[in-house]
């Protein structure tokens, strides 16, 4: 079976993604959400699975969290005030609504989506809640549309997965992140390689199943990047 390109790959994903954001529906897979929990389990029963707490789910602006993410990346990112975070994937943004909290007034956060239905979204979220130090932009998590060395933290919620260009994308980390910067990821990964056939799967990878790669491919990306 001859190998997906990626810009296939982005397209289809960018489709299914700005159907959910426009649909209002919640969950990275049909008809299951939250990679894969069943989509009849309400969207505060999967953010305490994934390891939010209720005062989490319940401050950030209504609409943002869509059962999307399989963990919690802030539970590893130790944020702190005045430090400005960068989220890879940040959908409707609820990320990015929590960071914003734990940085206050003195820091910064910037969502970057692909998607630009889940942008629009996003920004109406901002607007809402009125978080004016949150901003989100349009743009691919393998060509971040944001300077180098100009971001302490980069956290990201079952997105890299998703990328076909993965060792790309670690190599922006690198080039985004201050000396000493942090990366706090949640993600999927294969504890098997996947046969060819599930690979080019492009509903399983809309899906967050079939773009996961291994901790030891994943590692091996980290060091080369």
């Amino acid at each position: 079976m001859d190998k997906k390109h990626p810009d296939e790959i982005r397209t289809v994903v960018r489709k299914k993604y700005g159907e959910v954001a426009k649909s209002d529906s919640s969950g990275c897979c049909t008809p299951v959400s939250s990679c894969c929990v069943e989509s009849a389990t309400p969207l505060d029963n999967l953010g305490t699975l994934t390891g939010y707490s209720q005062e989490e789910l319940s401050v950030a602006p209504e609409g943002s969290n869509m059962g999307l993410g399989c963990g919690n990346p802030q539970a590893i990112a130790a944020l702190k005030p005045g430090e400005t975070v960068l989220d890879l994937g940040s959908g409707g943004g609820f990320d990015c609504f929590l960071a914003a909290r734990q940085v206050g007034k003195t820091g910064q956060v910037i969502g970057v989506d692909m998607t630009a239905d889940m942008i629009a979204k996003a920004r109406e979220n901002a607007r809402k809640g009125d978080y004016s130090n949150v901003e989100f932009r349009l743009g691919e998590i393998e060509h971040v549309p944001v300077a180098d060395a100009s971001v302490d933290v980069i956290i990201s919620n079952c997105v890299i997965n998703l990328s076909p260009e993965k060792l790309d994308v670690f190599r922006e980390v690198y080039r985004i992140l201050k000396p000493g910067g942090r990366l706090a990821i949640s993600d999927v990964v294969a504890t098997a390689p996947l046969p060819p056939e599930l690979k080019n799967d492009l509903d399983l990878l809309s899906a967050c199943v079939s773009g996961a790669a291994t901790v030891v491919e994943i590692t091996a990306m980290l060091q080369e990047a």
